[in-house]
């Protein structure tokens, strides 16, 4: 810090003495209107990130360079910077020291492209864009030097580049407008700078609003995901507790109907619906009578019809919960078949909700391969070979060719719905089952 000053203070003194003898009535009028500029640009700063703040002042610092020479563009670096002037003022020492010497390469650097202040398009344009590019970089490697022996880490450093590119397409242009119609029009029209510098404030306002709005919304979705894999996962276990036999099932179940929706090449959002409707695809049954889902032998006429009231069971109890509506209508009709002859509501063909149909064939197959009550568990090769025979009749056929080439390269874990597997959308080749 005390190199930064002491070397900034030598460098204003060099400027002041080699500026003796020249007018400075213009250039203190022009220098002090920008300064006020920067000052206000830099009480509306906008911070990108922990490490990283930016403002518009540097387009007043930039255009003082260009039009007045460093010692001018050092007192509008100065002057943005009297808002930090507050404990701890090695900070506002360093900053100020920082900025006046990026301030000053930006001067030189102008003067050295453009010693005549020409009135070329061309010319100006090039000292403008040099001497933006020169604040930048000055600017940029001071604050990664000091940032390096404050313990930043080489990522938080490369943080600190982002401002330099936004500010330098947005930069150049304007400022090059105002420095050529500074020289060719009148120096009042230096004014016109307070418009392009409200209208740049306002794209960072925007940009940093856009950035926290997306932010929050991620950060809601992902809350709302947790919230309804926490609710989905309360109504199983409460299921699990009642039907010992059918536990892991609904899980299980999940894991192979989102693996399906996967491999039909659904969305991800639709992949994650049919996780959902898999997990809470038999709440209804905890609305049926005692005794009936643990019953051994075959089930009379009446606790047959019982039985099949459970997704419409299912269904009023999702229909209440919001968010869960399209889950309800695929509970619904998850018993539902192509030939029209399933419950509740006597559907056909593609009248069934797709994830339905879905959510058919991986019921169908996981309560194949489960031990129930009344039979012992299929193996995994005869219960593809029932799916298949009930293809265009209870099955969908696209569906089922889905799952069988799922299964097809699927290891036994898998297939018998006690492992754990992780979905391809693209060649799903080692699945994932979540079973409780």
């Amino acid at each position: 810090m005390a190199a930064l000053g002491l070397l900034s203070i030598a460098v204003v003194v060099t400027l002041l003495i080699e500026s003796q003898g020249r007018a400075a009535g213009p250039i203190v009028a022009g220098a002090a209107a920008l300064a006020a500029a920067a000052l206000l640009a830099e009480l509306q700063s906008v911070r990108l990130s922990p490490q990283a703040e930016v403002s518009v002042s540097t387009l007043p610092i930039v255009l003082a360079a260009v039009l007045y020479g460093p010692l001018a563009a050092i007192c509008v670096s100065a002057a943005s910077l009297l808002p930090t002037l507050r404990p701890p003022y090695a900070r506002w020492l360093t900053w100020t020291s920082t900025r006046a010497l990026a301030a000053t390469a930006a001067g030189i650097t102008a003067h050295m492209i453009d010693p005549s202040r020409s009135h070329g398009i061309a010319t100006v344009v090039a000292a403008v864009c040099a001497a933006t590019v020169a604040e930048h970089v000055a600017n940029l490697g001071l604050s990664c030097f000091l940032g390096r022996l404050r313990g930043l880490t080489l990522r938080e450093l490369a943080s600190l580049a982002s401002p330099v590119l936004i500010a330098i397409p947005l930069y150049v242009p304007v400022t090059a407008m105002l420095v050529f119609s500074y020289r060719v029009v009148s120096p009042w029209s230096v004014a016109l700078f307070l418009f392009p510098a409200l209208v740049a404030q306002k794209l960072f306002l925007l940009y940093q609003e856009q950035r926290q709005t997306s932010r929050e919304l991620a950060s809601a979705m992902e809350s709302k995901e947790r919230a309804n894999l926490s609710f989905a996962a309360a109504l199983v276990a409460t299921l699990d507790a009642r039907d010992r036999y059918t536990a892991g099932h609904s899980a299980a179940v999940a894991a192979y109907a989102r693996d399906i929706a996967c491999r039909l090449g659904l969305s991800p959002d639709r992949q994650q619906l049919a996780h959902l409707a898999g997990l809470v695809h038999d709440i209804g049954k905890i609305g049926l009578p005692p005794g009936l889902l643990e019953k051994v032998g075959p089930l009379t006429l009446d606790e047959r019809r019982q039985m099949e009231a459970h997704p419409s069971i299912g269904e009023r109890i999702l229909r209440n919960v919001e968010g869960y509506e399209e889950i309800a209508d695929v509970v619904r009709h998850h018993h539902e078949r192509m030939d029209g002859q399933g419950y509740p509501d006597g559907l056909t063909a593609y009248e069934i909700p797709l994830l339905a149909r879905v959510l058919a064939v991986a019921d169908a197959y996981d309560a194949m391969t489960s031990d129930r009550p009344y039979r012992d568990a299929m193996s995994s090769d005869v219960a593809r070979l029932r799916l298949a025979q009930g293809v265009g009749t209870q099955f969908d056929t696209a569906v089922v060719a889905a799952f069988e080439a799922i299964l097809a390269n699927a290891p036994a874990t898998y297939s018998s719905g006690a492992g754990e597997s992780e979905p391809n959308p693209a060649a799903p080749v080692r699945l994932r089952v979540i079973a409780s």
